[in-house]
């Protein structure tokens, strides 16, 4: 059955903020409990300052672009309001459409209510002198010929999952296959039979293949979101990457937020994990853009069921992005905050991750050892009083030796008391 679209969007908003440099030696954590900082009580903190990096985007193409409008012409599957929408252009006789195909049905299957798939034919029929994929056209009529019988999704799967059966059969011999497939999927025989002659079917894949050409569509598939064609991978682990991105956008944070805390207050973080809790003092006169940040970020829900993404024995455990990627930041950036008082000289320290000086976000990392090479380079903003054993049980995790990695070990939420 065709189904009416709505318009969604789907985007790349990187913001890198992984702790930088090789991962120190593994050393063993010092057995004192590592003091606060002095520092001296402020009369008032400055006003936070920070950088918007999550400005609205432009999400209207489908409105604009050269091609024919979403419509309820238009085969598609998914919640009618999910957030991402593709619009996919694909040839079922195109080995790489029919690998993506597999990708799109992994994604639906992860993002149930978040992907929406729209379905376009682009058969690569070629012409006369010069003649493409032979049964990309007879495909097409089949598809259609299923539709017609509220089966386009199914036999859809059939052809792009069992590509390998039919792809070097004749005509003959790919007629005697859809007839197969269509009794499997306990299709009206003779109405399918009958519209496999279509005229008007025919008709339909020759323009279809007609209108990719005028189009300049290239090689399928071709890929299109409300923010424009899309020209970058089609690989799962890449696209599932965008998709966690483009979600988090949606939670971003277009402003940066105002400075809460009070002069004279003390401020400890208690992050529950699956694993158990980790205690966390702040130092907010040290570091009061950081602390604030994480206050304010804690108080949001930011942290809630997020994961440790990145967790390199002997060194540090780095989490703070919702999508888990390593990529993604709240929506604004600020400056490092070091002090000389302060060094990475010990386990336990709770520090800023960032991409540069001036791209704190709410990635962080707690040291398991001393790590004298990031002096220097990152806001250490407060360090671990209680949970140093729960810390070393997470799950070491090396996004950057490999993709599709298992989640990492969870965080719950981050509760911020008061003193």
């Amino acid at each position: 059955m065709r189904s009416r679209l709505t318009l969604a969007s789907i985007a790349l908003a990187l913001l890198l903020a992984a702790c930088g440099g090789a991962p120190a030696a593994p050393q063993a954590a010092q057995s004192t409990q590592p003091q606060a900082p002095s520092a001296q009580g402020a009369d008032a903190y400055p006003a936070m300052q920070c950088t918007s990096i999550s400005a609205p985007r432009d999400v209207t193409y489908f409105n604009r672009m050269p091609f024919a409008p979403l419509s309820d012409a238009d085969w598609a599957r998914g919640e009618a309001d999910a957030p991402i929408i593709l619009l996919v252009y694909g040839d079922f006789q195109c080995p790489t459409c029919a690998a993506f195909a597999e990708t799109l049905t992994r994604l639906q299957t992860q993002y149930p209510e978040d992907v929406r798939l729209v379905y376009r034919h682009y058969p690569l029929i070629g012409t006369a002198e010069q003649p493409l994929n032979d049964k990309a056209a007879q495909a097409v009529v089949a598809a259609e010929a299923a539709g017609q019988q509220g089966m386009f999704w199914e036999m859809y799967d059939l052809l792009y999952g069992q590509q390998a059966e039919w792809v070097n059969l004749d005509a003959d011999g790919f007629t005697e296959w859809l007839m197969e497939q269509a009794a499997l999927l306990q299709l009206d025989a003779t109405a399918f039979a009958n519209a496999l002659e279509s005229e008007e079917l025919a008709t339909l894949a020759q323009a279809a293949w007609n209108e990719g050409q005028a189009q300049n569509l290239g090689t399928p598939p071709f890929v299109i979101t409300n923010e424009g064609p899309h020209g970058g991978p089609i690989d799962f682990d890449s696209l599932d990457i965008i998709l966690r991105l483009k979600l988090l956008a949606e939670r971003q944070f277009n402003t940066c937020p105002d400075m809460q805390l009070e002069p004279g207050v003390s401020y400890t973080a208690t992050i529950a994990t699956e694993r158990g809790n980790i205690v966390v003092e702040l130092f907010p006169e040290v570091a009061p853009f950081a602390v604030n940040s994480f206050v304010f970020l804690a108080q949001q829900g930011w942290f809630e069921d997020i994961t440790f993404h990145r967790v390199l024995s002997g060194f540090m455990a780095q989490a703070g992005d919702p999508s888990g990627t390593g990529y993604g930041g709240p929506g604004y950036a600020f400056a490092i905050e070091p002090s000389p008082n302060l060094q990475f000289d010990r386990a336990g320290w709770l520090a800023m991750a960032n991409a540069g000086p001036t791209s704190n976000g709410s990635q962080f990392f707690i040291t398991y050892g001393p790590a004298q090479h990031l002096n220097g380079g990152y806001t250490i903003f407060g360090q671990v009083i209680q949970g140093m054993n729960v810390l070393g049980s997470i799950t070491p995790r090396d996004p950057s030796q490999a993709l599709g990695l298992p989640p990492g070990d969870r965080i719950l939420n981050i509760t911020i008391e008061e003193n």
